[in-house]
């Protein structure tokens, strides 16, 4: 851990209480085995190797195994949300804790088993030095379909995220994507969640809305790309699992 790191106390926002339709499975999704564990252990192990202490994790389709996977274990924490209204309104779940938190808030996807802590920890570093109130991790991916667009302006300035239902061809062949890890401050965070509004076809509070009700109200949002391509690699249906279970096995073999 790097003294920069040592002096910035993180806390993290799991979000965990999604059902994986897709995944043919009655568990909750973050539940689901990828290599013989959980998907959620993959996340947890990456941010404790960041050295982040303190998780909250937001759960809710059958939230009890989600708990009792995750019961005894140090610095965790829960928020329950108990009807799923979008990432944004999972978030808004952890208002106490996030209340009393006044340092970097990570806020990322717990089906994401490839998040890597070296992305983590360059993402909480260059946060804090940025002084900025939302740094979006990004990644280059060859074949951006279905995921937002990062969009920049000429001089390589953070604009948009613009999802791909949206998007004008020239956008969607853009090749730099969100992939819904963020570090907020916190008291930045709380103040942009009190603004979000559910104004969209899906009736949603998406947490990916706040970084542009900041920017509207002229605070500093920057987008890095610093995520490596396999933590771009999402799990949604079966064969997306085969994928990543490979993946894991690469990068095993490599250590």
């Amino acid at each position: 851990m790097s003294d920069k790191l040592s002096r910035v106390s993180a806390l993290a926002v799991v979000l965990a209480a999604g059902k994986g339709i897709r995944m043919k499975s009655e568990l909750p999704k973050v539940l689901v085995p990828v290599a013989g564990r959980p998907m959620i252990r993959y996340v947890i192990d990456a941010l404790r190797s960041a050295s982040i202490a303190r998780i909250v994790v937001v759960v809710g389709y059958r939230e009890e195994l989600v708990r009792a996977e995750l019961a005894g274990e140090p610095g965790i924490e829960f928020a329950l949300q108990s009807e799923q209204l979008g990432t944004g309104h999972a978030v808004m779940m952890c208002r106490g804790q996030l209340a009393d938190s006044r340092g970097p808030v990570l806020v990322v996807a717990g089906d994401s088993p490839l998040l890597q802590a070296k992305s983590v920890k360059t993402l909480i570093e260059n946060f804090s030095e940025s002084g900025a109130a939302c740094l979006l991790g990004t990644v280059d991916k060859q074949d951006p379909t279905s995921h937002g667009r990062i969009v920049r302006d000429d001089a390589g300035k953070f604009m948009a995220i613009v999802e791909e239902k949206d998007a004008t061809p020239d956008q969607r062949a853009i090749r730099e994507v969100n992939v819904s890890t963020y570090v907020f401050d916190s008291q930045q965070l709380l103040w942009a969640l009190d603004r979000l509004t559910d104004q969209n076809s899906q009736k949603e509070y998406y947490i990916t809305d706040c970084p542009a009700i900041l920017m509207a109200a002229g605070k500093s949002v920057i987008a890095e790309k610093v995520l490596q391509p396999c933590e771009s690699m999402s799990i949604n249906n079966l064969d997306e699992l085969a994928s990543v279970e490979q993946e894991l096995q690469r990068l095993a073999s490599t250590r």
